[in-house]
């Protein structure tokens, strides 16, 4: 079984998250990069799929040079090879234009199912699954708390407010995972000295046989007209109970107009 596995290099959530003053995309040089946490989840599972079925995981990101860090943690994890779609071009790409790419870039991968996180942490949009399938003509099952594979059937559960839906469909197909669906695996050290010599491809906009001009900030579906930075944090209020602390609350709560 071909199991590609989609990543992405996100802004530590712990951080201060801010977006670019010049172009208004989100800056990612500000703050520590990590790999996005639903992902680790999306890793662990390709990769518990592999040992059950045999075959190969191939970790699959789209970004800046920088995000080759997120492709290693991977490989050390125990992906076995990678592809970093990489060029200037798709600077402040729209969730259309990520999902074209990612589309091309899967159609020079062979493989039975495509595993991601249902969604990441700087956007959480949770539409990548669903794009992605539309463009690649392939069955969706999304929010996967569990992953079976039999033959050429793969059948998920889905969790609902009153238990979980049973959703079936053929291979090739795309599986996006949540964080219920397992306990990633940390990287151990062989792991991390063996996923030095795994074999990473680069591609750019040009070898998939994308125009550049399509992609990027200018051409984008969406954009942001306008930004105000958060305020500071104010100093809170104390409200001393001398008998009518109930009251003051219920008049602090109503001119705040939460009542």
């Amino acid at each position: 079984m071909n199991i590609v596995v989609l990543v992405k290099q996100v802004p530590d959530t712990w951080a201060e998250r801010k977006l670019s003053e010049s172009d208004s995309t989100l800056d990612r040089e500000s703050v520590d990069a990590v790999m996005n946490e639903i992902d680790e989840y999306a890793v662990e599972e390709a990769l518990r799929l592999k040992e059950a079925h045999g075959g190969e995981v191939t970790v699959l990101t789209m970004g800046p040079e920088k995000a080759t860090e997120t492709i290693r943690k991977a490989l050390s994890m125990g992906a076995d090879k990678a592809l970093h779609v990489s060029d200037p071009a798709l600077h402040g790409s729209c969730a259309v234009q990520t999902a074209e790419t990612l589309a091309a870039a899967l159609r020079t991968v062979p493989h039975d199912l495509v595993v991601l996180g249902s969604e990441s942490t700087d956007a959480r949009l949770s539409v990548m699954a669903a794009m992605l399938s539309e463009a690649l003509g392939l069955p969706q099952l999304s929010g996967a708390r569990k992953v079976e594979v039999d033959g050429s059937t793969v059948t998920i559960e889905r969790q609902t407010d009153t238990g979980f839906d049973r959703v079936q469909g053929s291979t090739p197909a795309v599986v996006s995972v949540v964080e219920k669906i397992n306990e990633p695996r940390y990287p151990s050290f062989k792991g991390i000295m063996a996923a030095k010599k795994k074999p990473v491809t680069t591609m750019t906009v040009a070898d998939l046989g994308l125009d550049p001009g399509t992609v990027g900030l200018a051409n984008a579906t969406s954009e942001v007209v306008e930004q105000t930075p958060r305020p500071p944090r104010q100093a809170g209020q104390i409200v001393k109970d001398e008998g009518d602390g109930g009251a003051k609350i219920a008049e602090f709560l109503a001119a705040q107009k939460l009542l």
